[in-house]
């Protein structure tokens, strides 16, 4: 088992101005997302080092309605001891979360991931977030250290030109679970 700690990392979240001010300022909080549908579990997400991609998803919300103002914050993250979905040995523990999922599943219906509208990429995650959080209770029943985040890498979007194998919004994602993850806030440059 060859692995070795990721280091410092710099995280983007595309958020509502106010939520920008109020991480800055200390006003408030780490806040996890708790949708049973998030990608990568509970906790709170960032970019891997794409402040455009957190400022797009901060304008998406924008404009669904979602919040008042777009506005993006970085953070210094160490990730410790991380899932990280970009290594074989961590894709190997979820497939086996799935398989004790699915052997103690009583009702034999699974939730699914789904895409919506006309979208061919699955957004809602639902499968995904069972399985994660489901790997996390394991660690946490046997007493093993818990993960202080999630790392994964999400292709998605249309494809850059006819033929290619990469997307418009291919992206590497971090939940963070562990607040002290998060060693500190910073107010991105423009870009």
């Amino acid at each position: 088992m060859y692995s070795s700690k990721l280091g410092l990392t710099l995280g983007f979240h595309g958020c509502d101005k106010l939520v920008c001010e109020n991480l800055l300022n200390q006003k408030l909080g780490f806040k996890p997302s708790v949708n049973p549908y998030d990608w990568l579990g509970n906790g709170m997400y960032f970019w891997e080092n794409d402040y455009e991609r957190a400022m797009d998803f901060a304008i998406e919300k924008y404009s669904r309605g979602e919040i008042k103002e777009p506005a993006v914050i970085g953070a210094i993250l160490d990730l410790g001891n991380c899932l990280n979905l970009l290594n074989n040995e961590h894709l190997s523990l979820l497939k086996n979360s799935y398989k004790i999922l699915l052997e103690n599943n009583i009702t034999n219906s699974l939730p699914k991931n789904i895409n919506i509208k006309e979208n061919s990429d699955l957004l809602l995650r639902f499968l995904d977030c069972s399985v994660i959080m489901n790997l996390n209770s394991i660690f946490d029943n046997d007493f093993k250290k818990p993960f202080d985040s999630v790392r994964g890498l999400f292709i998605e979007g249309k494809p850059l030109y006819e033929g290619a194998g990469f997307r418009e919004k291919d992206h590497i994602q971090i939940c963070v679970r562990n607040a002290s993850s998060i060693l500190g806030y910073f107010l991105p440059m423009k870009q």
